[in-house]
């Protein structure tokens, strides 16, 4: 006996309906997962960033003093008398810079890691998102945006403007300690102002907040529609 055919469009779209819950509902998992992954990241970049401070201002006024033995006239002070102490302070102030950039060297790693997690935590978002697709997820739904409530695309493009922060944050912390040089004793000593103007457009950059804030509106939302009666 066949099938009524209204019958049939209605287990359709019962079936449809339950395919989309559950893509939704593996979507908010993710998103979870990346909020927990970007806070972590977020905590450890502001400590990385803070805790490179105090070492480029220590560099900076190491540098100064470098110069400073550079200039001195050593022959015409009584330190004329010892010709080798010259060598064994630059020597000593040397291995002392060198040190202070191998730890710069470690916080710039802890940047890196910052944006590798970031990084992994959204690819994952996204290609759970690629998976189920507009197709499963319905593009009505993946659109949908609520008076307090971001769309599912709103907070996707979120994660992304997130990755990028980080992946330029890292960059450019990277560049600027890559360019120094301990034969360019000037550039050192305005490290600290070079890095001030990155923490500076660290902080007027609210993109990592705002996205935090998207998801935990969006994944509230997604469990108090789950939550209610009839879902």
């Amino acid at each position: 006996m066949a099938t009524p055919r209204g019958a049939v469009t209605s287990l359709e779209r019962d079936r449809a309906g339950t395919a989309m819950a559950a893509g939704m509902a593996a979507m908010a998992a993710a998103l979870r997962a990346w909020a927990e992954a970007a806070a972590r990241a977020d905590e450890a970049a502001r400590a990385a960033l803070a805790a490179s401070a105090p070492l480029l201002g220590s560099l900076a006024s190491l540098a100064a003093q470098m110069r400073a033995a550079r200039r001195l006239p050593w022959e015409a002070t009584p330190l004329g008398a010892f010709p080798e102490l010259r060598a064994r302070l630059w020597q000593k102030q040397r291995g002392a810079a060198e040190a202070l950039l191998e730890q710069l060297g470690g916080r710039r790693e802890e940047l890196r890691a910052v944006r590798d997690a970031v990084g992994a935590a959204g690819s994952a978002a996204l290609r759970l998102y690629e998976e189920r697709g507009p197709a499963e997820l319905g593009l009505e739904a993946v659109l949908r945006r609520g008076p307090p409530c971001p769309s599912l695309a709103d907070v996707l493009e979120g994660l992304q403007d997130v990755e990028r922060f980080y992946r330029h944050l890292y960059l450019e912390s990277k560049l600027l300690l890559q360019r120094l040089s301990l034969d360019s004793l000037a550039d050192v000593e305005a490290l600290p102002q070079s890095w001030e103007r990155i923490l500076e457009r660290c902080k007027e950059n609210d993109v990592v907040q705002d996205t935090l804030l998207k998801v935990s509106l969006f994944v509230e939302n997604h469990r108090e529609l789950s939550c209610s009666p009839g879902s």
